[in-house]
């Protein structure tokens, strides 16, 4: 009998230190009456994929704050606090420092090994369970090195030459030329708010980039770093704006209806020479969709997709399809009529353009993590897995639990 692959260790780093130049005792300074520390344990506590936290301080104060919030949550055990070190608490410390000795604190405490390592950032306060879900699964279950959060950027960046007695100059850009936005190639800005690392690899190259470096992408609206006084002030200012939308349960929704090609796929078709097309689907979607039947959830795949590959996989599933729907909107309106299910309980996932009218008349519109960026912005919830990835089966774990997150015992 095959023995169960046993689950890695992920222990989520938080450095917060009392003391702080831009903003006096930053860590502890509030955001939308919440301490900037106590956001980072929440997120992390939130995590799906971290084992254990670690908050690295100086200040007992911060400490005792940590400490609150996990026990408010009932997971004082998985949070610890490891006095910081003079050596390493002072303005020039590094970051890596602090959870080099967070890991070696950890694992003589507790007589185990840490796989995989994150620095989670207080000064990022709105940093999103699914941004720490989304660094974490690239190191721990996809095969990455190293991960961190970034989101698009599309901003023209200037160089002061004058000290190099050079003009000034464009960093991204020729300044002779003006492309429209959409013909500029994306760049992608690192967030500074969740990093993951291979803990071998960690100790080895002892920063936080090394090998293989997934980008994990997040909501740029999201982004933002406090370094001082104003930065504090905007991030007050978006909080009611920008608070952690909780996910759907079971008892959020009477039905699922899935786009098929982006979302249970990676949006990539293979084509023979003989002009047949193929596609390639996660095999823990499978598992999901079986899971939610099981549960009895109703279920729909809905596609624009006139491939007949797309009705082989509802059959397979034992899905009913509609697929070859130009107006999706109206064909699952039909569906909800027929059913007798209204459209405000149905969660709908997508991840392009043309499902944002079904994202209109669903109640619970959900992109994928790799879904187009009008889409994500649209959505009610964002998945951490991109599509083709494992996407469906995370939705189904919000809806029925965390036996879908965790490998199975015998």
């Amino acid at each position: 009998m095959t023995q169960p692959t046993a689950r890695p260790t992920v222990l989520a780093v938080i450095p917060a230190r009392g003391g702080s130049k831009g903003v006096p005792a930053k860590n502890l300074a509030q955001v939308g009456g919440v301490p900037l520390v106590v956001r980072a344990v929440r997120a992390c506590l939130a995590s799906a994929e971290v084992t254990d936290v670690v908050v690295t301080t100086d200040a007992p104060a911060v400490a005792e704050a940590a400490r609150a919030a996990a026990e408010a949550l009932g997971e004082a055990a998985r949070l610890h606090c490891v006095q910081r070190p003079e050596a390493i608490a002072g303005d020039t410390a590094t970051s890596e420092a602090a959870v080099l000795h967070a890991m070696d604190d950890y694992e003589t405490a507790h007589d185990r090994s840490v796989d995989v390592v994150l620095l989670v950032q207080c000064t990022s306060p709105f940093v999103a369970r699914e941004d720490i879900d989304g660094v974490a699964a690239a190191v721990a279950r996809e095969g990455a090195d190293s991960a961190v959060t970034v989101a698009p950027f599309h901003g023209f960046l200037w160089r002061d030459g004058s000290a190099i007695e050079d003009h000034n100059y464009g960093v991204n850009h020729d300044k002779s030329v003006r492309p429209r936005r959409q013909d500029r190639p994306e760049d992608l800005l690192e967030t500074g708010a969740a990093y993951a690392m291979d803990a071998a690899g960690f100790r080895t190259h002892r920063h936080r980039f090394f090998g293989h470096t997934a980008l994990v992408r997040t909501d740029p609206a999201r982004v933002l770093e406090i370094d001082d006084p104003h930065d504090l002030a905007r991030a007050r200012a978006l909080a009611p704006l920008l608070g952690v939308a909780p996910l759907p349960t079971r008892d959020d929704i009477d039905a699922v209806v899935l786009d098929f090609d982006g979302t249970q796929t990676d949006d990539r078709v293979l084509i023979d020479a003989d002009g047949r097309e193929t596609v390639a689907v996660h095999r823990g979607d499978g598992l999901g969709i079986a899971a939610l039947r099981k549960a009895g959830v109703p279920l729909l795949i809905l596609s624009t997709e006139q491939n007949p590959v797309v009705a082989a996989r509802a059959h397979k599933l034992r899905v009913p399809v509609l697929h070859g729907i130009d107006r999706k909107d109206l064909a699952l309106k039909q569906w909800c009529d027929e059913q007798s299910i209204a459209p405000e309980r149905v969660l709908y996932v997508g991840n392009d353009v043309n499902d944002l009218p079904c994202f209109a008349l669903a109640g619970w519109p959900v992109a994928v993590a790799s879904a187009h960026d009008s889409v994500r912005a649209a959505a009610r919830a964002v998945t951490t897995t991109p599509g083709g990835s494992g996407a469906i089966r995370e939705i189904a774990a919000w809806l029925l639990g965390p036996t879908l997150t965790t490998t199975p015992t015998k």
